[in-house]
């Protein structure tokens, strides 16, 4: 009997230690390091958050986080039930004073399109802010995988990472049983407002690569302004255009297709134009093994 009674002591005494030491951790907070290596020390359980960029927005919602979301930048347009949040200004415009009544415990925003202001800014105000930099698809990888840290879902987080790998792997084996390499140029700004497109080292470029296709301006390094005698010139076999319809003519196809100098070009020779406008292709999130697939269909339909 005092054995027993001794054992049940000690157990006892291993399962207040444990709880204690969860207790103290939780007191000293856990550290979490954001995209550009800034730590960001929380408290407790993130249960409040606001997310100013697209891409971050839709993570939250992939890791099935979506509950902690109290606000979004304006453009943070997916999925469908993000638009029921209360919208705050982004990028350039960003209003302080909009999230800072949201109450949030933190909030996700990108380098493209905040200042270190901001995060001053907001920080000052008692807001942690998780800055994200996702440029190519490790990238992509990384920024789901610092979120679901903060959000308590890594997890969730690593099951989206493994899905998207394994969709980029299912199509580039499809990809490589096709016998020719396809070329094409992917227009992310249009003509009217100053082409630009994705060269070496963005996930769009990439994405070109593991479906063994050949991106025209692969010798462009990240995002860069181009000429249309650049895009002539290289006479791709494809075109992907990001361009959001009006709803008034011409659509961007007709657009591309109608320019003067084009019509040489084998892509708008052959109709071999796309404009995939849902972001699924220009946004590092999940959505990326979409967009993917979607270009899969382009470049390879009827050609296996």
């Amino acid at each position: 009997m005092r054995r027993r009674i001794l054992l049940i002591a000690v157990l006892t005494a291993v399962v207040l230690l444990c709880m204690g030491c969860k207790n103290a951790s939780r007191t000293q907070g856990r550290t979490i390091t954001d995209m550009k290596g800034r730590n960001i020390v929380l408290s407790g359980d993130v249960t409040r958050v606001v997310a100013l960029t697209a891409a971050d927005c839709e993570i939250i919602y992939a890791i099935g986080a979506e509950d902690a979301v109290v606000g979004r930048g304006e453009y943070c347009d997916y999925p469908e039930a993000a638009l029921s949040l209360p919208t705050v200004q982004s990028g350039a415009e960003t209003n302080i004073e909009q999230i800072v009544a949201l109450n949030p415990q933190v909030v996700f925003m990108d380098t493209m399109n905040q200042s270190v202001e901001q995060i001053q800014q907001l920080e000052a105000a008692g807001i942690q802010v998780v800055v994200s930099d996702a440029v190519d698809l490790e990238g992509v990888y990384e920024s789901i995988s610092v979120i679901g840290k903060v959000l308590s879902r890594e997890g969730e987080a690593a099951e989206v990472i493994d899905g998207m790998k394994q969709s980029f792997q299912e199509l580039s084996d499809k990809a490589a049983a096709c016998s020719d390499e396809p070329t094409v140029y992917f227009e992310i700004s249009s003509l009217k407002n100053g082409l630009w497109t994705a060269g070496k080292g963005t996930f769009m470029d990439e994405a070109a690569s593991l479906l063994h296709a050949k991106n025209v301006f692969a010798d462009i390094t990240g995002w860069a302004g181009i000429s249309e005698e650049q895009v002539i010139q290289r006479d791709p076999g494809f075109i992907v255009t990001t361009d959001r319809y009006s709803g008034t003519e011409p659509t961007p196809e007709q657009e591309i297709a109608g320019r003067a100098g084009w019509g040489n070009i084998r892509a708008v020779k052959d109709g071999h134009i796309l404009n995939l406008s849902d972001d699924s292709l220009v946004r590092p999130g999940p959505r990326l093994a979409d967009g993917v697939k979607q270009l899969y269909d382009f470049l390879y339909a009827g050609r296996q």
